[in-house]
């Protein structure tokens, strides 16, 4: 069912504030820049910041998103092996539709659809 970690959310109450320091951090700007989420490409893989993120999951409040070929068989599975859903699937544009279950001990798993996303080729970094 999982395919491979495609995208880390962190929650960034001061959106500016992160959008800066994550740029500083990783030597480039966001990818995706818009008032309700910014994202990085990280050697391929996603790294965003989301302002109204709620950091249900851990102790930082990041979620980890798998990545799923198909959203809608990965849920009812999820729910065959009794997840319950604490983010139904939302559509975030581009194809790319997103959810999140949770484990027996209360683990939030994210689950991503994204047809664009490609694997970095294995030589690199």
């Amino acid at each position: 069912m999982l395919l491979g970690l495609r995208t880390v959310i962190y929650r960034a109450p001061d959106l500016a504030r992160a959008k800066q320091w994550y740029t500083t951090l990783l030597g480039v700007g966001p990818y995706f820049d818009e008032p309700f989420y910014v994202g990085f490409n990280v050697g391929g893989y996603e790294l965003g910041l989301d302002p109204n993120g709620k950091g249900t999951s851990g102790a930082c409040g990041a979620t980890a998103y798998w990545g799923v070929a198909k959203l809608d068989d990965a849920l009812a599975r999820a729910r065959e092996i009794g997840a319950p859903i604490v983010s139904p699937t939302q559509d975030v544009g581009e194809g790319i539709r997103v959810a999140s279950v949770a484990d027996p001990t209360g683990n939030i798993i994210g689950l991503i659809e994204n047809p664009h996303f490609k694997l970095p080729d294995a030589g690199r970094g």
